[in-house]
């Protein structure tokens, strides 16, 4: 597998802070308008123009949005 970029990193644990603060707060429209941005920016970013992820990767990039205490440089 490829390495993953760092700031694909961070918008990964954005993603993650975000999610869990829409759990906690349901219904938060700015919450989810931020999730929803913070997913198109994961989905498009550019380290999967050359081909999409696998499952493997997927799972690899949400494993590191749920370290968020950890800097990923």
């Amino acid at each position: 597998m490829r390495p993953i970029p760092a700031d694909l990193a961070r918008a990964q644990q954005e993603w993650s802070a975000t999610y869990r603060q829409l759990a906690v707060q349901p219904g938060r429209t700015e919450l989810r308008r931020h999730l929803y941005r913070l997913s198109a920016q994961l989905f498009f970013h550019p380290y999967w123009r050359q081909r999409r992820p696998s499952a493997a990767e997927w799972w690899q990039l949400r494993a590191l949005g749920r370290r968020s205490d950890r800097d990923v440089s």
